[in-house]
């Protein structure tokens, strides 16, 4: 386990520290994002596969099959980002050791933004407690917007602190708006929330405004979002229209209260919807539990310090970010709450090594090994979660490859379609186009998937515990197994070469 290293006391705030090396802290944060892409290369990348909304993102630029339906709520951004890799190869481990050293790469920079406001201790601090949450390493090397959005916010964030601090040139202006504009690409509404409490502050607060870095926050969410905005326009019958649906499809948005939901995700659950699931490890959310009054000590301890802006910004700023999906969202998935995690992370640095220096100062060995040993629990913990969600990761992408091998062997490959249960992540490892008649990615009527079938190979897919209904179109229904699961594949149309019946094939 890390130790969080104690903050040196100064008695100046950061307004003070004009004339601090821009090299002090690189070591130290560069040590950080080396830990990150190295656990997750050794216990997240091995094995794993593409999940079903990762084969959404890399299908639009590449990977192993055509571009899948891409649905209302979703954004382009990690698609931009997993193109360079996506164009070149199908190779899911290239594409994960790439976005492991990205994201690597990406956590020092946004660290690298605080090193004027904050002491090195804090940030390394605060870069090990959030590298090492689970969802973290998790999504580290995966082709999911989350993470990136949580270290853009991070970024975002220092960018306007160092602007309050008196650094109002140009480069506070820009790094901000830029970071806005990239969270916002990723995902639309997480660049709202981010930027909403960033442009109030430096627009209204007394003594503090800065309108020039406020007009920068807007300019970057408005052009984060032009792409989602011109999609609309081109796809969807206009901005409210995406609006509405987006809506739709993520359940109504309104007040519904996921905090429960979200706790009971933190045992493992990547996406819980509905959480209608019992508290199976209550053990995991004792951390989620503590945070706020982490948070608070942090502050306190930043103001002592004479950083108590920055603190208190950032822990405004995540509360934010988590504010949709803790009460306008009506299911959970730990993802969504990285930005507020990587935010928050901040102050409760502050905390911890705060009470570590104190503990050290008073040589009080006691208190420093308990809280040495909180934080050794808290990761271990962190770890045997990683542990069994990758194990379940690894599971479920190798039932759907071995589903789609079991389909390839049937005759159905590319060109080819594949409709119904589990179908986009299906099709996306049998290399053909997924077309749902309806759920959120209904994009074909069934008429048009019988004419598709015509010239296509194509299979519509069902549970393995549905009826068998009779053939009336030349169709032939195949059970496909793996383990103790099943599908049933309704092969359309029914080849000239086969006879009739329902034949098992094992998926291998």
């Amino acid at each position: 386990m890390h130790e969080c290293p104690p903050a040196v006391a100064r008695p100046r705030g950061p307004a003070a520290r004009p004339g601090l090396s821009a090299a002090e802290p690189l070591p130290a944060l560069a040590a950080v994002a080396t830990a990150f892409v190295v656990v997750q290369l050794v216990l997240v990348v091995p094995g794993s596969g593409l999940a079903w909304d990762e084969t959404v993102y890399v299908s639009q630029v590449g990977g192993n099959a055509p571009p899948a339906y891409f649905s209302a709520p979703r954004a382009r951004g990690i698609s931009y980002l997993v193109a360079p890799v996506a164009m070149l190869t199908a190779s899911t481990a290239a594409l994960r050791i790439y976005l492991a050293l990205m994201s690597g790469a990406a956590l020092l920079l946004a660290l690298w933004v605080w090193r004027r406001t904050l002491p090195t201790p804090v940030l390394v601090c605060a870069g090990l407690l959030f590298t090492g949450l689970w969802p973290t390493l998790f999504y580290g090397p995966a082709a999911m917007p989350n993470l990136w959005c949580a270290l853009g916010a991070v970024a975002a964030t220092g960018w306007v602190v160092r602007s309050l601090y008196g650094a109002t040139g140009r480069r506070e202006e820009v790094g901000a708006g830029t970071a806005v504009a990239f969270v916002a690409l990723m995902r639309p509404s997480d660049g709202f929330w981010l930027a909403l409490p960033l442009v109030l502050l430096t627009a209204t607060a007394p003594g503090r405004r800065r309108p020039r870095t406020s007009a920068a926050l807007v300019a970057g969410l408005v052009a984060g979002c032009a792409p989602w905005t011109a999609e609309a326009y081109a796809r969807y019958g206009g901005l409210q229209a995406r609006l509405h649906r987006a809506g739709e499809i993520q359940g109504g948005l309104g007040w519904n209260l996921a905090v429960d939901d979200h706790l009971r995700a933190l045992a493992g659950r990547t996406l819980c919807r509905p959480c209608d699931i019992s508290w199976e490890s209550p053990g995991t959310a004792v951390w989620w539990l503590l945070l706020p009054l982490l948070v608070v000590g942090g502050i306190g301890a930043a103001r002592r310090a004479g950083r108590g802006t920055a603190a208190l910004l950032a822990a405004v700023t995540g509360v934010s970010t988590a504010i949709p999906y803790l009460f306008l969202v009506e299911y959970a998935a730990p993802r969504f709450l990285l930005p507020a995690y990587a935010l928050l992370a901040l102050p409760v640095a502050e905390h911890l090594t705060d009470l570590l220096a104190r503990a050290r100062r008073a040589h009080r060995p006691v208190g420093l090994a308990a809280l040495t040993l909180a934080l050794a629990a808290h990761l271990a913990v962190q770890l045997s979660t990683l542990s069994h969600v990758v194990r379940t990761s690894r599971a479920t992408s190798g039932e759907f490859t071995e589903v789609a091998e079991a389909l390839n062997s049937l005759g159905l490959r590319p060109p080819c379609v594949i409709s119904g249960a589990d179908a986009v992540p299906i099709a996306y490892y049998a290399g053909c186009a997924s077309r749902q008649t309806e759920g959120h990615d209904a994009s074909i009527s069934e008429e048009e998937l019988r004419a598709l079938a015509r010239t296509v190979p194509t299979a519509v897919l069902s549970p393995g515990d549905a009826a068998v209904a009779p053939s009336a179109d030349g169709s032939r229904t195949v059970r496909l197994l793996h383990g103790t699961e099943s599908y049933l594949a309704r092969l359309l149309p029914r080849p000239e070469r086969e006879g009739a019946g329902t034949p098992v094939a094992r998926a291998r």
